[in-house]
């Protein structure tokens, strides 16, 4: 749903920092997922742009490696091990930020818009982020944590179960996450680019 730009945001941008997460393998892509070019621009740029206009106070951006298309106003940090994709990135930046909340959003997901992104955002409170819901299923990377939340990503890195599902489960349960249900028209919005056969896809 677009944002009236007429009503102010409940957040500034000395609340708010964000990560882009690519730390994935892009294995089933068969070519790294941020440089691959997808309407005339590679993901990471279409994504850190769509950040950008956000203002956050600070960008950070997750992966195992870094990267060299790394832009020089946007801060690496490397996953912490053991290295469970967005869920050690998240890990790693929540110990990071400056700010209150982290804006979370994966590389992977080009759909998404600065004006769902500022939805979500309006909705966060102290000590407690946002995460959508479609069905019965979270959409935890495109959502914003608290900086409250470091200690539960660092206690499932430690234990065995590494499922992102699982954490945003327990942060809901424990007020850290606010649940918000997608809308229909909006479900577009969380559409990854897994595989050659989803880019296809779009342009049908």
């Amino acid at each position: 749903m677009p944002r009236d730009s007429s009503t102010p945001l409940r957040f500034t941008r000395n609340d708010l920092s964000a990560v882009l997460l690519a730390g994935g393998e892009s294995r089933r892509m068969g070519t790294d997922k941020a440089t691959f070019l997808f309407r005339g621009k590679p993901l990471w740029q279409i994504q850190l742009e769509t950040l950008r206009r956000l203002r956050p106070a600070e960008i950070f951006l997750s992966a195992r490696t870094e990267p060299s298309w790394r832009p020089d106003d946007v801060q690496f940090i490397a996953d912490i091990p053991p290295s469970c994709g967005p869920l050690s990135g998240i890990a790693a930046s929540l110990v990071e930020i400056h700010t209150a909340h982290l804006l979370a959003l994966a590389i992977d997901m080009p759909f998404m818009t600065e004006d769902y992104l500022c939805s979500i955002c309006d909705a966060i409170e102290p000590g407690r982020g946002v995460v959508a819901k479609i069905y019965n299923r979270a959409e935890p990377l495109a959502a914003v944590y608290p900086r409250e939340a470091e200690i539960d990503f660092r206690a499932a890195l430690a234990g065995s179960d590494f499922s992102l599902q699982n954490i945003v489960g327990h942060l809901v349960t424990s007020g850290k996450l606010l649940e918000i249900s997608v809308l229909k028209q909006e479900r577009e919005l969380f559409r990854n680019l897994n595989n050659l056969f989803d880019v296809d896809a779009t342009a049908g």
